[in-house]
């Protein structure tokens, strides 16, 4: 089943609880909470995001995907686990070696939490393979993090599509989260090449009707 994680990174100050409300009868899956430090990537939304994040957890039994493009991920793992989200999601490159990758991964899990890891689009996707035994999900950058309303690069669907033979072959269960540039063009391809989780702002946010859009960026085809 095609689950949708809507981004809130473009919701305007003013506009959450609105914004949220909607989201939420529209039947998103997930609230995305993108979580910049200006260091891994340009953009800096850490502060903005962990009030959002913490605004949602009073209103909202919606699950929270946190995905961090940070360079210190232990103080923002810390500073996320504190809205009790369903799933933490860190950059592979922001890890030094395997040993940090697994100290992690294992505290995330030890926190109660849901794991995931995240790859930019110029990361090989054979550098995440020795981990996905020992997580949740992976996170497929279709383009480079650190901005909203980018176009998909279209070979990260081959990516997606690798990736997904390699966990069928394997018999591993997690889930495959694409992330940049989703909106209806781009979804069927990449649901088509395995991807179940689709993280979608833009698209949604600029829709009249939140419901139209996710309910047909959920339609398997």
């Amino acid at each position: 089943m095609v689950e949708i994680s809507t981004s809130i990174l473009n919701v305007k100050k003013g506009e959450e609880s609105e914004t949220f409300f909607k989201l939420e009868r529209a039947k998103t899956d997930y609230f995305h909470i993108d979580v910049m430090d200006g260091k891994f990537v340009e953009k800096d939304t850490y502060k903005k995001m962990l009030e959002y994040a913490s605004y949602i957890k009073r209103i909202s039994n919606l699950p929270q995907d946190v995905h961090l493009m940070v360079e210190d991920v232990k103080i923002a793992i810390d500073d996320f686990l504190s809205v009790e989200p369903n799933i933490i999601t860190f950059h592979l490159e922001a890890c030094k070696n395997k040993e940090e990758i697994y100290k992690y991964i294992n505290y995330i899990k030890e926190n109660n939490c849901k794991v995931g890891i995240a790859i930019k689009p110029e990361t090989n996707i054979e550098e995440i393979y020795e981990f996905l035994p020992h997580i949740h999900m992976c996170l497929v950058m279709t383009v480079e993090p650190g901005k909203g309303g980018q176009t998909l690069l279209t070979d990260m669907i081959d990516k997606v599509k690798n990736l997904s033979e390699y966990i069928k072959e394997h018999d591993l269960e997690l889930d495959i989260e694409v992330d940049g540039g989703i909106n209806l063009k781009t979804a069927p391809e990449l649901k088509k090449a395995g991807a179940n989780i689709l993280v979608s702002g833009t698209a949604i946010l600029m829709a009249n009707d939140y419901k139209v859009i996710i309910d047909e960026l959920k339609v398997e085809k």
